[in-house]
């Protein structure tokens, strides 16, 4: 889950260091989001961080990350956001359980 890099070939080693601490921040962030969405059904950006305990600058970072693993998609529904403002809503994407016979 989210291995996309988070610095350029050309970035500095001071940039391929944050970018190394980020990533399992980023990881933990991701699973707070994909909780929260299982848990209270699809919602905006600011609904995400205000039911899992981030800023909504940290939400926003990570929801097309998690649209690519397919982990998450839009509803084609829009919701107010903190500030009154529409913003797109988010849902989880349901995951297919393999059966045992």
């Amino acid at each position: 889950m989210l291995d996309h890099p988070r610095v350029r070939n050309n970035d500095p080693m001071t940039s391929w260091a944050a970018a190394g601490s980020a990533k399992d921040l980023a990881k933990a962030h991701a699973s707070k989001i994909i909780e929260c969405l299982a848990k209270h059904g699809s919602l905006g950006k600011d609904g995400i961080a205000h039911h899992c305990g981030l800023e909504s600058m940290q939400v926003a970072r990570r929801l097309h990350e998690l649209e690519r693993e397919g982990d998450i998609c839009l509803t084609g529904n829009v919701v107010k956001s903190k500030s009154n403002r529409l913003e797109r809503e988010w849902k989880i994407v349901p995951k297919q359980k393999e059966l045992i016979l």
